[in-house]
């Protein structure tokens, strides 16, 4: 039986129509390209059934631009580490230039679009392709991975001659002010260059902070990936004060005081739709001043909740305590597990025309268009109790107060609660139960706690195993299963998943991305009256579980049980 008939467009027709290969080799060819997801001009290079110039050369003509010598261009031009040299060596692609928020990519086939849209997936800029022979791309990519094997930014921040760093667009923030500032200040341009290199590198691993961290005879870079702390740079101890300096002038602190901690907010703007900002913080150490800037991306209070991780049951329990039109949401764990997230999902569904919604916050992390954000400025007396008062006077429908601290923060919020509003908030306790009792304990009644509050989320990050790796780990034996509590958790031995981390190219030590780990504890007729009866949180937590509670330790081994996390990840952040 013959083959179905490839029909050939754009340049595998020219290069047929050209005499340069038979017709029936390019559907061939065309086909087998498509199968392994590489491109077709890749394919044809690889199998010597075409050479690059007679591609190249074709290619200019079928589109009617200019073939470009690579072997012309300026190396001091290539934005290194721009884009992830994996992703160039898969689609053999080379770039070249950035100017502004365009992107010039080298590439032997201007139509493959697959290229340039994850090129400009994962740069956040426009990509402009600019036709080059494949061999010299290939060329310059063995010659670009070899020297940065061979390289250390550790040794100098001379090395770093990205002319795209200088062109970054910063702004500064004034918290007081709220006007953005671009720095127009005399800069040191390896420093500067430096850096800006730190904060791309952030984002492109998926950082949630860096630390610039200065000793006797040593510093050094460190980023904050999937909840783990993982050095990244030793510049040279000198250079503490220039860094400082430079981080200080971005985020319009003050440069020439260092006896005091400062806070500041930069950002940065990658494409015309795309921008980070960085929280700023900095601390007076022995040997200089330590900086830490947390990484703050508005596309992570829209990931939806189906994102997050919530169990079916869970995620019903969130949504109904949303849907009611009174009542207290409090979210609860510790710094760093999501809270904040978990808070402005909720917040992004309520977000309607018809809902008045106003927070205090401190600091006000993402901005939210449609939500009433508020400050908190304890310099001028504004609390989260202060706050509160004012906005009980202008009819919200929704309040979220950052979090619950003292007695009358609590009282007003639980007021609110109980006169037709919806107040969500956060508290620092270890679990759901547990943070009943922390209310009882700042003072507030018990009546007032069981009749205001709806939904108490505790939660946790777990790093997430990376797909790419994972490898099965079924040989655990049962008794050592039943001591991490695999029992308790209603998944049948046979349908478990289990596995374990390895590492490869595209993750971190065998894990990629973090998912949420959570306990929803709902209040119930039956946990109202024990709040009232002076209950425990041991008699509220056997309460809830006869009503079908799953504990964090539950939810954790749940997710090891489908592969996940690890039973290690899920040790490290449940296990007492």
């Amino acid at each position: 039986m013959n083959m179905a008939h490839v029909v050939l467009h754009g340049l595998p027709k020219r290069l047929v129509d050209d005499q340069l290969i038979a017709a029936s080799i390019m559907e061939e060819a065309n086909t087998t390209a498509k199968t392994k997801k590489i491109s077709l001009v890749q394919y044809l290079c690889e199998k010597n059934l075409l050479s690059p110039a007679q591609i190249g050369k074709t290619a200019a003509k079928e589109f009617g631009i200019p073939l470009y010598d690579l072997k012309q261009h300026n190396p001091d031009t290539f934005p290194r580490d721009f884009v992830d040299i994996k992703l160039l060596k898969k689609h053999q692609t080379l770039p070249l230039m950035l100017r502004g928020n365009r992107l010039f990519v080298a590439i032997a086939d201007p139509t493959n679009q697959r290229a340039i849209s994850e090129i400009q997936f994962q740069t956040g800029v426009t990509v402009e392709p600019v036709l080059a022979l494949y061999s010299e791309i290939s060329e310059m990519l063995e010659n670009w991975q070899e020297s940065a094997n061979d390289g250390d930014i550790g040794e100098a921040l001379g090395t770093i001659n990205d002319v795209h760093l200088d062109d970054l667009n910063m702004e500064a923030i004034d918290e007081d002010d709220a006007r953005p500032e671009t720095n127009n200040g005399e800069d040191d341009a390896p420093i500067v260059r430096f850096v800006n290199k730190m904060l791309l590198d952030a984002i492109r691993l998926g950082a949630s902070d860096i630390h610039f961290e200065p000793y006797e005879r040593t510093y050094r870079v460190r980023f904050r990936i999937d909840g783990i702390l993982q050095e990244m740079a030793k510049p040279p101890s000198n250079l503490a004060p220039r860094l400082a300096a430079r981080i200080k002038v971005m985020s319009r602190m003050d440069i020439s005081e260092r006896r005091v901690p400062q806070d500041g907010r930069v950002k940065l703007k990658l494409s015309k739709n795309k921008a980070i900002d960085f929280r700023v913080n900095t601390l007076p150490l022995q040997f200089g001043e330590k900086i830490v800037m947390r990484i703050l991306d508005p596309s992570s209070a829209k990931m939806g909740i189906d994102a997050l991780g919530y169990e079916e049951d869970q995620k019903k329990a969130y949504m109904d305590a949303l849907a009611r039109p009174q009542g207290m949401i409090l979210v609860t764990g510790p710094t760093g597990s999501g809270k904040t997230v978990s808070l402005y999902t909720g917040l992004n569904i309520l977000n309607t025309a018809e809902r008045n919604i106003s927070t205090a916050e401190d600091p006000i992390e993402i901005n939210l268009e449609g939500v009433n954000q508020t400050q908190i400025n304890m310099r001028v007396g504004l609390s989260f109790a202060e706050a509160l008062r004012a906005f009980l006077r202008q009819d919200p429908d929704v309040v979220m107060v950052g979090e619950i601290r003292d007695l009358e923060t609590a009282e007003i919020a639980i007021k609110a609660a109980q006169t037709g509003h919806l107040v969500l908030s956060t508290l620092h306790t270890n679990s759901a139960p547990e943070t009943l009792t922390r209310l009882l304990n700042m003072g507030v009644p018990a009546f007032n706690v069981a009749t205001s509050v709806n939904l108490i989320i505790a939660q946790r990050l777990g790093r997430k195993l990376c797909t790419q790796c994972r490898e099965p780990f079924n040989d655990v034996p049962d008794n050592v299963l039943s001591e991490e509590g695999f029992d308790t958790i209603g998944i049948p031995r046979e349908e478990m998943t289990l596995f374990k981390p390895v590492g490869c190219p595209m993750c971190t030590n065998g894990y990629k991305g973090r998912v949420g780990v959570y306990e929803t504890l709902k209040i119930s007729p039956a946990i109202s009256r024990l709040i009232m009866e002076g209950g425990s949180s041991l008699d509220i937590l056997a309460a809830a579980i006869k009503e079908g509670f799953k504990t964090l330790r539950v939810s954790a081994l749940r997710k090891a049980a489908r592969g996940l996390i690890s039973i290690e990840e899920a040790n490290r952040i449940t296990k007492d």
